[in-house]
């Protein structure tokens, strides 16, 4: 049969052009398969396999470049290389002591056949949970400054899936309610994204080592396939490098189970190590402070009859922290600069002169006395350069007052960040993701590290793991927190943490100042918890620091539950995900790593739940008193939120608790050795 040409051409758009596998690698289990591809016009993909299934099909890699062509096209392989790693490292502090970093790596290197010979490499770090990879440009005439317009990587998706996901480029940045959808529903998102595909395997896509580069998030394609969008910048390109520079690292966590993503290390692995040395003089703890009360619109940031932030009240808080064990005090308010629209104009913040009614310097004196540290504040209103200026004196005085962590803020609308480069230039503004805020928080936590400050930064970028490489980052917030209890409308829905603990919380810690006891938000509005609830979360959502939020006489009103809250570690040996599906339920344990107690936190949606708990976790031959607070009959959110029983019984390992959870409800649980 003769076939005309424009039936030719058509046959050319509809049918791929023929691809030829270059290179491999495997994991070291053999489970996860990568290939990479290159067609007939020299394209590049990669594709994913896990147990002989395709997990990820063709997807393509490559730059659209604003100084140059893009490099895309007319590739072809120079070299390979492969190597295999197996170590374990210590954590200074984290959600496990030793990780394992166990892999098979693939170095791919490709040139183009025409023309100016630009050329790069693609490294693939195959784990038995997961894949990471990343583009590395070296020194080359062709390639010297590198103005990326976006990065042309893929991730398509090969089942049909199931998608838990936030919206990117919204003006309140991360602080939205996760969206289960079908994957053909996804619009733009941010990462981290997770996905159930339909035979029942769990992967999240995300990044590891975002440092000066802007950050990824996806964007639907055709089929199953995530596109990903950079985030924008001032610079005329999303990112501007010279080389030799390499990418953060896309990662792409697998699992047969929900709880899989959560213990893995993928993302602290593809990060480097310490550079900070010894750093023994940050205590992960926990902390009390002025804060729940100014969500509540009871007291003010700004100063006038119902300011916070006054040497007395912050008295009446280092007392209460003092005398019930908690470390830190954390005081909002502080400084100069709220008075006034300071949502409008963060210039005004001055981050080293206290306001008249706020003695810093003996408060920090009253508080070491106490054995408490107070805790600081560095809200920016998003005037990025104005702190930068004075963030090394702020620093120095912290340090020479024993403050020893810094929560900073960067409160503004999405893409309002204030950069002015030279004082009295232009302010142009940037995205808290993009490319110079990769850049500023680096700078924040490098100089911090100087004066032996920890960091917790509030509206941040996103976690990729570089706490392993600057374990002075200790936490972030970076999702909607308690504070949407207080004034959220709507506020926190029950299904909200067990989503965070399979989608954020895969990043990294977060700061989400759990332990409301009140149970209730500004003008009564209910929080969809019940009390167990509020412990519980102290266990599944993971930070090395941890506020107990509430107010102090709200605590002193509820102390069997309290007592949880003045007991519950933040610092782990190691950590086990008994059960759980996303957005659903979780069953979580961890050891502590100062003692030989366990601690178990257990959540569910707005569906009451019974759950069938092994205690396998335990040690052999030990029998333990379990400390139990939990849900009692008829707890419901909505209609019981306050049924709560505190127990204790006898068990060792091989038996099986039943946990009966509420609806909006939980379970803590504290496991200490029998003393013989």
């Amino acid at each position: 049969m003769r076939v005309g040409l424009p039936a030719l051409l058509l046959m050319a758009l509809v049918v791929p052009a023929y691809a030829e596998t270059v290179a491999a690698v495997a994991s070291p289990d053999g489970t996860l398969k990568v290939e990479l591809d290159l067609n007939g016009e020299g394209r590049l993909a990669y594709r994913v396999a896990r147990k002989g299934t395709p997990l990820i099909g063709d997807s393509r890699l490559g730059f659209l470049l604003r100084n140059g062509r893009e490099l895309l096209r007319n590739l072809k392989l120079e070299q390979q290389s492969a190597r295999s790693s197996d170590e374990t490292w210590e954590q200074p502090w984290g959600e496990r002591r030793f990780v394992r970093n166990h892999y098979k790596e693939l170095r791919a290197s490709f040139v183009e056949s025409d023309r100016d010979h630009r050329h790069f490499d693609v490294v693939f770090r195959v784990f038995d949970d997961g894949v990471g990879f990343r583009y590395e440009l070296p020194r080359q005439p062709a390639l010297d400054e590198v103005q990326i317009q976006e990065e042309l990587t893929e991730f398509a998706i090969a089942q049909p899936a199931t998608a838990w996901w936030l919206p990117a480029f919204e003006w309140n940045r991360e602080e939205y309610l996760y969206n289960r959808t079908p994957l053909a529903e996804v619009g733009v998102a941010q990462t981290p994204i997770t996905l159930r595909t339909a035979d029942g395997t769990h992967l999240t896509v995300h990044e590891a080592a975002l440092v000066d580069y802007a950050g990824m998030n996806l964007a639907k394609g055709e089929g199953g396939r995530l596109r990903a969008m950079l985030t924008p910048g001032t610079e005329g390109a999303k990112v501007v490098r010279r080389t030799p520079f390499a990418t953060p690292w896309r990662t792409i966590q697998v699992a047969d189970r929900a709880g899989g993503l959560v213990e893995s290390n993928l993302i602290l692995n593809l990060n480097e190590p310490n550079k900070l040395g010894d750093i023994s003089w940050f205590k992960p703890s926990k902390y009390v402070g002025v804060w729940w009360s100014l969500h509540l619109d009871e007291q003010t940031w700004g100063t006038g009859p119902r300011h916070g932030a006054t040497t007395q009240n912050t008295k009446r808080y280092i007392d209460f922290a003092a005398k019930y064990g908690f470390r830190g005090v954390l005081v909002e308010g502080w400084n100069v600069g709220w008075d006034g629209d300071w949502f409008a104009n963060g210039w005004n913040f001055d981050f080293s002169k206290p306001t008249p009614d706020y003695d810093i310097a003996a408060l920090a004196a009253y508080a070491k006395a106490k054995g408490v540290h107070l805790i600081g504040h560095h809200e920016t209103a998003c005037a990025v350069s104005h702190y930068e200026r004075q963030m090394g004196t702020a620093f120095a005085l912290f340090q020479r007052l024993g403050i020893d962590a810094v929560k900073t803020g960067y409160v503004c609308d999405a893409g309002q960040i204030e950069r002015q480069d030279a004082d009295g230039g232009p302010v142009v503004r940037e995205w808290h993701e993009g490319q110079w805020m990769s850049n500023h928080h680096l700078r924040v936590v490098q100089e911090a590290a100087k004066h032996h400050i920890a960091i917790d930064t509030h509206e941040p970028i996103k976690d990729t793991g570089l706490r392993r490489t600057y374990p002075n980052w200790v936490s972030r917030e970076g999702a909607r927190g308690q504070e949407f209890n207080a004034w959220g409308n709507p506020p926190n829905p029950p299904e909200h943490e067990p989503n965070l603990i399979f989608t954020r919380m895969l990043a990294g810690p977060m700061d989400f100042t759990p332990g409301v006891l009140s149970l209730k938000g500004r003008n009564g509005q209910a929080i969809q918890n019940t009390l167990a609830r509020q412990l519980a979360d102290y266990v599944v959502l993971y930070s090395p620091i941890h506020m107990a939020a509430d107010l102090p006489e709200h605590y002193e009103q509820h102390m069997d539950a309290f007592q949880f809250i003045r007991d519950v570690p933040v610092d782990w040996q190691e950590t086990h995900v008994l059960n759980g599906e996303v957005g659903d339920y979780a069953t979580i344990v961890r050891k502590d790593r100062n003692s030989a107690d366990w601690y178990l936190g257990s959540v569910t949606d707005e569906n009451a739940r019974t759950l069938q708990v092994p205690l396998d976790f335990l040690d052999a031959g030990r029998s333990y008193v379990s400390q139990i607070y939990r849900d009692g009959d008829g707890a419901d959110w909505k209609t019981n939120p306050f049924a709560f029983v505190r127990e204790t019984r006898k068990v060792t390992r091989g038996d099986t608790l039943t946990l009966k959870l509420g609806a909006g409800g939980g379970a803590a649980i504290r496991f200490t050795p029998s003393k013989k």
